[in-house]
């Protein structure tokens, strides 16, 4: 038996303590993207792009242990929409993230190779800490949340996300989570939710933080009890998070989803308020340079019609360019649009008129400081805030997963299996599990 397939065993086994005293393997698989290869998809627009093409499965070293690190078995990770960026080199190849990390230090270094292990999700067990980290030990049972700082300049000491060397792992690091092994700084790890399988407690991390930050914390929108909250892709993988702090929060979601199917996972999440801008026809470009202000006022009136006369308090955004406009104007005199992603384009283009003269805000997010990852975490542990898995592939794969989320196939979250051999495994509390799992699989078969 290989030393990662003892390693696998013995966490399979429900002994992840006996895993620090196995070696360590000097390879594992890992899903990568290739330097030479940044060409590849040259000449062909962003839809055409196929991450089956761009994404391998590679045998590569086991990276150096620095101190304040990690290394972690990986049972299971999950697909966002920042592989799917990466897969397609877009809007630069990652290569140039990793090149500039590698200058900070000769420990960052490692970071700049030929071959980039992509992937920002991971449920698993530490293998080995660092010199320096003193909160958890080889064993333990973890998932990991995708902030990478240095936290050497003062400007991150009140908020990590604003220190100077920020970073998300795996797409502006190397040695991410779609891999049988990867590589974090101890500040990364949370405890795995005992109730939840590997690949369930993979999925939430990225985007349950994000939805986090940008909807909860006062970083973000610090939404309040009843408030009216626009929800773009509500079903989707940010917006399924979004909808379930908004309905636990208090809040009043109105989630606007693509097709019948995706309204009715809205509402076994307990939404009641639910746009289906397909079946609305909605076009809020005329061509590509001018939008229809037309279309606005239309969504406009039926968000009223939904709520009673209300605008929203909140306009939950990140798909960017397409929808941009629309939520300046849907936003109610007084009201915050809070950004990130921008999967549909990233120059976004509105009337300032609606937000000058209304009063509006415009609010910047971006992932989320350990603090909000921690308490999102927490709430997923508690059973307040379920995962959204809606399907899961192995390793190999990982292309097919990609080009799910690149078209927008997929609800929810898609997972992927790394050590974990099957779905289903690593629950530790089934009693716990048997109280929340209508809501964990609201998403399975979507």
């Amino acid at each position: 038996m290989t030393q990662l397939g003892e390693i696998q065993q013995a966490i399979l086994n429900g002994e992840s303590a006996a895993v620090g005293s196995l070696p360590v393997p000097e390879s594992y698989r890992g899903v990568t993207v290739h330097e030479d290869e940044v060409d590849m998809f040259d000449g062909l627009e962003s839809r055409d792009k196929d991450p089956r093409k761009s994404l391998h499965v590679d045998e590569v070293p086991v990276p150096e242990l620095g101190p304040g690190e990690a290394l972690v078995a990986v049972m299971a990770s999950a697909i966002n929409y920042n592989t799917v960026w990466t897969s397609i080199f877009e809007p630069i190849p990652t290569f140039k993230f990793l090149k500039k990390y590698g200058r900070l230090s000769p420990l960052a270094k490692r970071h700049d190779l030929p071959y980039h292990v992509v992937g920002s999700d991971l449920s698993g067990v530490v293998l080995r800490t660092g010199v320096g980290v003193h909160n958890w030990k080889p064993g333990d049972e973890v998932v990991a949340h995708c902030l990478n700082v240095e936290l050497e300049s003062p400007d991150g000491h009140n908020d990590t996300m604003l220190d100077t060397e920020q970073r998300i792992w795996g797409f502006e690091t190397n040695f991410g989570g779609l891999a049988e092994v990867a590589l974090v700084k101890a500040n990364q790890l949370m405890p795995k939710p005992d109730h939840l399988t590997w690949e369930e407690a993979a999925s939430p991390g990225l985007v349950n933080s994000t939805a986090y930050r940008q909807l909860v914390s006062r970083n973000g929108a610090d939404m309040k009890q009843g408030d009216v909250v626009l929800i773009w892709g509500a079903s989707g993988g940010l917006g399924s998070y979004a909808t379930q702090y908004a309905l636990n929060g208090g809040a009043i979601p109105v989630c606007v989803v693509s097709s019948p199917e995706k309204a009715a996972i809205c509402r076994k999440l307990g939404a009641e308020l639910i746009i289906d801008r397909s079946a609305e026809a909605y076009q809020f470009w005329k061509s590509d340079t001018e939008q229809d202000p037309k279309e606005w006022q239309r969504l406009g009136a039926k968000i009223r019609e939904l709520t009673g006369g209300e605008d929203p308090d909140i306009v939950f955004e990140h798909p960017g360019r397409e929808t941009f406009g629309a939520s300046v104007y849907a936003a109610r005199k007084g009201g915050t649009i809070v950004t990130c992603a921008s999967t549909s384009g990233y120059m976004h283009q509105y009337d300032n008129r609606y937000l000058w003269m209304n009063l509006k805000r415009i609010i910047g997010s971006h992932f989320a400081n350990y603090r909000e990852s921690w308490e999102a975490n927490r709430l997923i542990a508690k059973g307040l805030i379920h995962p959204t898995l809606s399907k899961t592939y192995s390793l190999e794969e990982t292309g097919q997963a990609a080009l799910d989320v690149h078209r927008n196939a997929h609800q929810g979250k898609v997972g992927v299996l790394a050590l974990a051999p099957q779905e289903g495994l690593g629950v530790r509390d089934e009693e716990k599990r048997a109280k929340h799992l209508e809501g964990i699989n609201a998403f399975r078969g979507a």
